[in-house]
């Protein structure tokens, strides 16, 4: 992987960079659409690609390995194959799931026990073994394997947990530059940045990872319930250590203004289910606000979804019809309101890019931030 700083704004901490992998390459800032399971939920690939533009997506370490499972992935080829996607891949380690799944997992030196949430069974994941997953997946990027701290924790847990995932990031790089790619291209390992809401840990974590010198760098333990404003603190604090020749990732982030706050304070790269999972519920992420698609405001109204946006689903349907779909409980609701948002989150990253190269991003961003999350 090569990234490359093409330039940064003349008001603010904004980048402007390209990544390039072996399926692509990647322009930033960047939104990459969650597929945990080998699947954008409610969108077809052919639909990522000319209808939403999307450069990069996701899968889950965790949720691969136990369903279709390695043994299928390996024989298709790794996910690319598997899934006929043939951009950029990136996959989270799993460490997600060792925060999200606390009432089914132990965490121990040597890594995590868990119950498997399909069907009971048990499984241990170590940093050794989460790189060889993650090998045989066949991602583009890969991530460290981490522990995410809860919000709110006190301090020496955080510190303890720090510590212990520090040990771990070093086993994942011992065992991934031990190894190679399985399908004939090269693969890329972040580490990922932890420490809570605490200064001098989230300092230490950072020079910690900045001194290894790893193609890229993620920031993790953030979106996880601390307030708003801790998020962009830590993020920034991050940001000014980790390297700017390398990308930045903010793992699980998150509403639209907060990726442009944080594009502001030198994030690269962005992921959240927010735009999919909000949309199965009828919200609806536009140009001039949020949208409920269930309100009865809707049910009249005949013009486009967003006529500011472009793109086919946007501009073809009304938002009386798509009231309608999800009035009627239809599937076709969800699916043009997954497509919307994420054809949103992917203009709205462009126009980051474009207002960075133009040298107006502040002043648009301080506009379109309150501007976006309005209620209409």
């Amino acid at each position: 992987m090569k990234f490359t700083l093409v330039g940064t704004d003349l008001h603010s901490k904004a980048r402007l960079g390209q990544v390039e992998t072996a399926h692509g390459t990647i322009e930033t800032p960047i939104f990459m659409p969650v597929g945990t399971v080998g699947t954008v939920k409610a969108v077809q690939q052919r639909e990522l690609q000319t209808d939403i533009d999307a450069q990069i997506i996701l899968g889950n370490t965790y949720h691969l390995f136990l369903r279709p499972g390695l043994p299928i992935l390996e024989k298709a080829g790794g996910l690319h194959r598997f899934m006929n996607w043939n951009g950029p891949i990136l996959t989270d380690s799993g460490g997600y799931q060792v925060y999200s799944l606390a009432g089914t997992r132990k965490i121990k030196e040597e890594g995590v026990t868990f119950r498997s949430h399909i069907d009971g069974s048990k499984h241990t994941f170590t940093p050794e073994g989460v790189m060889d997953i993650q090998r045989s997946i066949g991602a583009d990027i890969i991530m460290a394997f981490d522990e995410c701290p809860p919000y709110p924790c006190d301090f020496r847990y955080a510190r303890e947990s720090l510590d212990m995932t520090h040990r771990w990031l070093k086993r994942c790089c011992d065992r991934f530059d031990t190894t190679s790619g399985r399908y004939g291209y090269e693969q890329t390992l972040f580490p990922i940045v932890q420490g809570g809401v605490y200064p001098e840990l989230r300092r230490h974590s950072a020079e910690t990872i900045a001194a290894l010198g790893r193609e890229g760098n993620a920031i993790g333990g953030l979106s996880v319930g601390e307030p708003t404003e801790q998020m962009y603190e830590m993020t920034e604090l991050v940001c000014d250590i980790l390297p700017t020749d390398k990308p930045r990732y903010l793992m699980g982030v998150g509403t639209p203004a907060n990726i442009l706050e944080a594009i502001a304070l030198g994030v690269d790269m962005f992921d959240c289910v927010m735009p999919t999972r909000n949309a199965r519920n009828g919200m609806l992420f536009t140009t001039q606000g949020i949208m409920n698609m269930r309100n009865e405001k809707w049910k009249n109204d005949f013009t486009p979804l967003d006529e500011g946006l472009g793109g086919h689903v946007s501009t073809t349907y009304s938002r009386a019809y798509v009231r309608h779909l999800f009035a009627s409980k239809e599937m076709l609701g969800p699916q043009i309101a997954s497509i919307h948002n994420l054809t949103f989150y992917l203009w709205l990253v462009r126009e980051a890019r474009r207002h960075i190269q133009e040298g107006t991003f502040l002043a648009w961003k301080n506009q379109m931030v309150e501007q976006l999350m309005r209620r209409l």
